[in-house]
């Protein structure tokens, strides 16, 4: 059978709709007849009527993907050929990955395989995870042997929540398959629809070991300068003119202290040290770099009370106001954000904290945080501000409105280094 004739035959079936999945299925619903499934009937719902609540695609962009169809039963999923796996992969309170949410996936898509068939995996994981864990599960529920009745493929997600510039089409595509001849079809789906183009790796762990590095790299790089921020403190040098000055050698990269959260570089490099030390091997420099970035909510907390305490203003009883509570900007995914540390730090230390987002979704932010997300903040009501995310809305206030918040004496933290040099009293 011709390229042209196996795409021709494909029924695609994405499993999960969340900031990976959904993007995806209406990538491919485009173009195929494609089944767009997640457990969640409320999600279902709300899709079908057009409103994707992660705000990521908007009804336009839904109701393009004209072959699409969203459902809840897994029923659905019987007639596709290729079948896409998204499902999160995150750690468990041990910062054990979880595995659950792939092992329930596969069950489901084991329960449905047919000959011939094809199952790619994009959640993250570590290598091996693919033809280890989920590759037993199919062929337990399904009754059929790898590699002969059925193929598996890794294709990693490259999804960046928020960056309107950059969607699934535009980003490369690294590919895999289960053998040569699986490898070339996976990649000539993928091709189908990626405009910038594909990567095909030489085997599913290759492909799955190029994913967790990705975010491993920027989490150590990030580490460094969170590390050299608290140093530079030290010294009351500013960081970031310092990231300036040095930034002009040609080879110098460009990485900034911050938050390090969301649903991959605060959770993937647990996946790698988990299999490196089954394996025997003990990281030090991923682990290093976890513990510095996970540490950074409770540092700026600190420092808040630091500036404080210089100003004579009493942290029990006072009001402090933080703007921003998703992982990242202009983005409204609250998954892992570190924003709550700082929270929980200053309420700890007995102030009272307002939350002021208008990204982040109210409902989601009382059951995960059993936080109230303000309105719109009162004027001269805070004795601190901490501006914890660079949401453009919080740059477009001007540092009069900004001011305006605090009482006659009050403090001012920037986090991501929004505002003007010298009007925050701190920043990273």
């Amino acid at each position: 059978m011709s390229q042209e004739a196996d795409l021709a035959a494909l029924r695609i079936g994405v499993v999960g709709l969340g900031y990976v999945g959904l993007p995806l299925a209406v990538a491919f619903g485009q173009r195929y007849p494609s089944v767009g499934f997640d457990i969640k009937a409320q999600r279902i719902a709300e899709l079908r009527a057009g409103h994707d609540r992660t705000g990521e695609l908007d009804a336009d962009r839904l109701h393009a993907a004209q072959q699409l169809h969203f459902s809840d039963d897994p029923q659905a999923l019987n007639d596709c050929n290729f079948y896409i796996v998204t499902v999160p992969t995150p750690v468990d309170s041990a910062l054990r990955p979880d595995l659950a949410p792939l092992e329930g996936a596969s069950r489901l898509l084991g329960q449905r395989l047919k000959r011939g068939d094809t199952v790619v995996y994009e959640s993250t994981v570590y290598p091996g995870t693919t033809e280890e864990v989920c590759v037993p599960i199919l062929e337990r529920e399904s009754g059929l042997v790898f590699n002969r009745d059925f193929f598996c493929g890794y294709s990693p997600e490259r999804i960046n929540p928020g960056d309107a510039q950059r969607g699934v089409a535009d980003i490369v595509k690294v590919t895999s398959g289960s053998t040569p001849e699986c490898a070339a079809f996976v990649d000539t789906v993928y091709r189908s629809i990626i405009k910038a183009g594909t990567h095909r790796a030489s085997s599913i762990k290759v492909a799955e070991a190029a994913k967790v590095i990705e975010n491993a790299q920027r989490d150590v790089n990030i580490a460094l300068m969170n590390e050299l921020a608290m140093i530079f403190n030290k010294m009351e040098i500013d960081t970031g003119e310092v990231l300036r000055a040095a930034g002009t050698k040609w080879n110098f990269l460009p990485f900034r202290p911050g938050l390090v959260g969301g649903h991959c570089i605060g959770v993937d490099p647990y996946y790698l040290t988990h299999k490196a030390t089954v394996l025997g091997y003990h990281p030090e420099l991923l682990l290093v770099a976890r513990r510095i970035n996970d540490k950074m909510g409770i540092y700026v907390a600190n420092q808040v009370m630091r500036l404080m305490a210089a100003r004579k203003i009493h942290i029990v009883g006072s009001r402090i106001l933080v703007l921003g509570l998703t992982f990242k900007e202009n983005c409204r995914d609250l998954r892992n954000t570190k924003v709550i540390d700082i929270v929980n730090e200053l309420k700890r230390l007995h102030a009272e904290v307002d939350v002021h987002d208008p990204w982040a979704d109210p409902q989601e932010a009382k059951a995960e945080f059993g936080i109230h997300v303000l309105g719109e903040p009162a004027p001269a009501t805070y004795d601190a501000i901490v501006l914890a995310v660079a949401h453009s809305a919080f740059a477009e206030m001007g540092t009069t409105r900004l001011h305006e918040l605090g009482r006659a004496e009050h403090v001012v933290f920037d986090v991501k280094g929004v505002l003007p040099q010298g009007f925050a009293d701190a920043r990273l």
